[in-house]
C-alpha cells in the first residue's frame, strides 16, 4: 500500500503528519502534544536549524502562561526518548547550543517511499510466510513492539540461512515466533510474587482533551490505592509520568524504575459513564500477564479504583486479606462533583506553576464547598498553600496560616490521612519552627503510608536541616527508591550533600540532573558549592549559564555574593545595585537574597539586619541557617548564635 502524501520516513521510523502518528518498524509509538509538534516542525525543514524563537511562536504563544525553557526541554527530551536518541550521540536531532535544533538524519517523502514499495511488499509477504500461527502474541502495546522485533529477527535469520545453508535456521525461527502456551494464571504468579509495581500514565480514549485531568487523576488514585497494600512497593506518580507519550519496552522501564511489574491501561469517559481497562505486564519478560475491563457510573468510581487495585494485587501476590490493607483506605461516599473538583485540583497542583497553584486552590475550595467533610480536599488545599509559600509566591505570614488550618481540618475529619500529616509537618517546619511536632508528623505520615515518597523526601530535608546527615541520606535514598526519576529529589539530594560539606559530590549530582533536564533550575547549589571550594570562575560561569536561561533579581544577588567572596568589591556592589533595580520589576521578597549577598560582601551588620527581618517575617530562608556553609563567616558572632537559639536549633 502506498504511503499517504503527508508522511515522512527516516531510519526505522515513519511519521504520518496528517494522522499525527509515529511508527517504528510499523508499530505505533506513543508521541503526543508538543513533542510530536516539534518533530513535525523539524521534519518540515530537515537539515535546517529551527530556532527556539520559531518553536515558541509555533507551540507556545506569547499570551500563554508557561515556563518556556522547561516546557521545550521536557518536550525535546520526550521526543528523543521516543526515537532512542541522545544529545551526546545525535542520530536524528542535533542541539545547536542556545539557538535551536536541527534534524540531521536523511528524510524520505511519500514519493521517495513509493519507489521502494514493491520491494517492501515482497519482504512483508516473505515474513508473513514465516509468521503463520503467531496467534495472540500481540495483545498490548508492548507485545506489539515485540512483534516488530520478531519480524526484524526473522529477516536477519533468513539471510543467514540463505548464505550459510544452516539447516536448523527455519526450525529455530519458527520456535522464536511461536507464542508461549503457558497461561498467565494467578497460581503461576503466586509462586513468584511481585513486590514492586508502577502505574504508567493511563491513556485518554474519551476523544476530549478536557478530560485529561480526569485521566491523570485516575492514574494518581490507582497509584494511591495500590500503595495501601502492605509488602508492595509502589513507584510515585512523579516518576511514572515521565513515560507519558513515550514508548519503551517493559524491560527498559522496569530497569529504570526498579520494579517487577507495570500497569498500563486506558480510560474512557462519556457523560457519567466510565470505562477503565487495566493490563499487568511482567518487566523481566515483557509478558502480558492479565487484563480486565471495568464499566461503572462516575458516582461509583472511588469503589471502582479500590476494586482495580485489589484485583491487581491478587494477580501479583495471591489472595488479599483485610489485614494486608492499611487503614487509610477510605471508601465513604463522596459527592461526585466534589470528587471531580478534587481531581482538577490535583491536576493543577502537579503543574507547579503560579497559575496552576491558583487554579488548584479554586478547585479544592469548590470540592470543599460541595462536600465540607472531604478530608482529601482539605489536604490538597494545605499542600497547595504550603508550596505557594515554599516557592516564595506569597508572604509566609499571609499564606501559611491558611495551609495550617486546612491541614488541621483534614486531620480532624480523618486522622489516618498520610498526606495531611506530611502537609502539617511542612507548614509547621516552614513557619512555626516547632521541630518536635515536625518530626512527629513526618513519622506519622510515613507510618500510615510507607509508599508516600513525598513524606520521605520532606523528612530527609528536615533531618538535613537539623544536621543529622546520615539519617537524611538514608531517608532520601528511600524517597528516591519510590520516585527514582524525580528531578526535585535529585537536586535536593545535592543540597543535602552541600550542607554536609561534600562539595564535589553535590556538584556531580547537580551536573547529573542538568544532563537529564538542561532547563531545570536550582543552579544556586553549584554556585555556592564552587564558592566553598574557592573556585570563583566556575561559580561565575554557572551564574552566566543560569542567566542565559532565566534572568531575574535573585541571579544578581548570587553574583553579589560570589563577587564579594572573591574580593571583587566594586563588581559586587554593581551586582547588588542591579538586584535592587530588577527587583522593583519582579517584586520578590528580598530578605533572604540580601542577607546572602551582604554575607558574601563581608558586611555583617547589613547581613544581620536582613536576617532579623527574615526572622520577623518567618521566612523559609532561615531553615538552613544551622547547616548552610554560606553563613560560616557569621557563626562566631554572638548575634548568630542568638538567632539559632531563637529558631530552636540545638547548639
Amino acid at each position: 500500500m502506498l504511503q499517504v502524501a503527508n508522511s515522512r520516513r527516516f531510519g526505522v521510523f515513519e511519521v504520518n503528519l496528517e494522522a499525527r502518528e509515529l511508527r517504528k518498524h510499523g508499530t505505533r509509538v506513543r508521541l503526543t502534544g508538543h513533542a510530536f509538534e516539534i518533530l513535525a516542525l523539524l521534519l518540515e525543514r530537515p537539515g535546517e536549524i529551527v530556532t527556539r524563537k520559531q518553536l515558541r511562536a509555533r507551540l507556545w504563544p506569547v499570551d500563554t502562561f508557561v515556563d518556556f525553557d522547561h516546557g521545550l526541554n521536557t518536550a525535546v527530551k520526550k521526543l528523543r526518548a521516543a526515537l532512542g536518541d541522545s544529545p551526546e550521540n545525535s542520530r536524528y536531532i542535533e542541539t545547536v547550543p542556545r539557538y535551536g535544533y536541527r534534524f540531521v538524519a536523511p528524510v524520505e517523502t511519500a514519493r521517495q517511499q513509493a519507489i521502494t514499495q514493491v520491494g517492501a511488499d515482497a519482504t512483508r509477504r516473505l515474513v508473513s510466510d514465516f509468521a503463520q500461527g503467531t496467534g495472540e502474541i500481540a495483545r498490548s502495546r508492548l507485545s506489539l513492539s515485540l512483534v516488530g522485533k520478531f519480524v526484524l529477527a526473522a529477516l536477519v535469520l533468513i539471510s543467514v540461512a540463505l548464505v550459510l545453508n544452516l539447516a536448523k535456521t527455519r526450525e529455530r525461527l519458527l520456535a522464536l515466533l511461536q507464542p508461549s502456551s503457558e497461561p498467565a494464571s494467578t497460581a503461576i504468579l503466586a509462586t513468584n510474587p511481585s513486590r514492586s509495581i508502577a502505574v504508567l500514565p493511563l491513556e485518554n480514549l474519551s476523544g476530549d482533551r478536557e478530560q485529561d485531568y480526569f485521566v491523570e487523576g485516575m492514574t494518581d488514585e490507582l497509584t494511591t490505592d495500590l500503595a495501601q497494600f502492605q509488602g508492595l512497593r509502589v513507584i510515585s506518580r512523579t516518576s511514572a509520568m515521565h513515560y507519558k507519550g513515550i514508548n519503551e519496552s517493559a524491560q527498559q522501564i522496569g530497569k529504570e524504575l526498579g520494579v517487577d511489574t507495570l500497569i498500563e491501561g486506558t480510560v474512557e469517559r462519556v457523560g457519567e459513564h466510565v470505562r477503565i481497562r487495566a493490563q499487568l505486564i511482567d518487566c523481566h519478560t515483557d509478558r502480558h500477564l492479565w487484563a480486565k475491563s471495568y464499566d461503572r457510573e462516575f458516582k461509583d468510581v472511588l469503589a471502582l479504583q479500590s476494586e482495580i487495585a485489589r484485583d491487581i494485587v491478587e494477580q501479583t501476590q495471591g489472595n488479599v486479606s483485610r489485614q494486608s490493607i492499611r487503614p487509610p483506605l477510605d471508601l465513604r461516599p463522596v459527592n461526585a462533583s466534589a470528587y471531580e473538583a478534587y481531581l482538577k485540583g490535583r491536576y493543577f497542583w502537579n503543574k507547579r506553576t503560579p497559575e496552576g497553584f491558583q487554579q488548584a486552590v479554586e478547585s479544592f475550595q469548590q470540592a470543599i464547598a460541595k462536600d465540607p467533610n472531604y478530608a482529601r480536599a482539605y489536604s490538597g488545599l494545605a499542600d497547595t498553600y504550603a508550596l505557594i509559600s515554599s516557592y516564595s509566591l506569597a508572604p509566609p505570614d499571609q499564606i501559611i496560616p491558611k495551609a495550617h488550618a486546612a491541614a488541621l481540618r483534614a486531620l480532624q475529619i480523618d486522622e489516618r490521612l498520610a498526606e495531611a500529616h506530611a502537609s502539617l509537618a511542612l507548614v509547621t517546619e516552614n513557619y512555626d519552627w516547632d521541630w518536635q511536632t515536625v518530626e512527629k508528623e513526618y513519622k506519622r505520615a510515613i507510618e500510615l503510608d510507607p509508599n508516600y515518597a513525598t513524606a520521605h523526601h520532606w523528612y530527609a530535608e528536615y533531618l538535613a536541616l537539623q544536621g543529622r546527615f546520615d539519617q537524611a541520606f538514608a531517608e532520601m535514598q528511600h524517597a528516591r527508591l519510590l520516585d527514582p526519576l524525580s528531578l526535585i529529589m535529585a537536586i535536593d539530594n545535592a543540597a543535602i550533600l552541600y550542607y554536609a560539606r561534600q562539595y564535589d559530590r553535590a556538584i556531580e549530582q547537580y551536573r547529573t540532573v542538568l544532563a537529564m533536564e538542561p532547563g531545570f533550575g536550582h543552579a544556586h547549589i553549584a554556585i555556592v558549592a564552587y564558592v566553598q571550594k574557592g573556585e570563583f570562575p566556575n561559580a561565575l560561569a554557572e551564574i552566566a549559564r543560569w542567566r542565559r536561561s532565566k534572568d531575574g533579581p535573585w541571579i544578581w544577588a548570587y553574583e553579589a555574593y560570589v563577587r564579594g567572596r572573591a574580593g571583587q568589591v566594586a563588581r559586587a556592589r554593581y551586582a547588588l545595585g542591579k538586584f535592587r533595580e530588577t527587583n522593583r520589576r519582579w517584586k520578590t521578597d528580598p530578605v533572604g537574597m540580601l542577607a546572602l549577598a551582604y554575607t558574601g560582601m563581608g558586611n555583617k551588620d547589613e547581613a544581620f539586619t536582613w536576617l532579623q527581618k527574615a526572622f520577623a517575617e518567618h521566612s523559609i530562608v532561615l531553615l538552613a541557617l544551622k547547616v548552610d556553609p554560606a553563613y560560616d563567616p557569621l557563626r562566631s558572632d554572638p548575634r548568630f548564635q542568638d538567632l539559632l537559639r531563637r529558631l530552636g536549633f540545638a547548639q
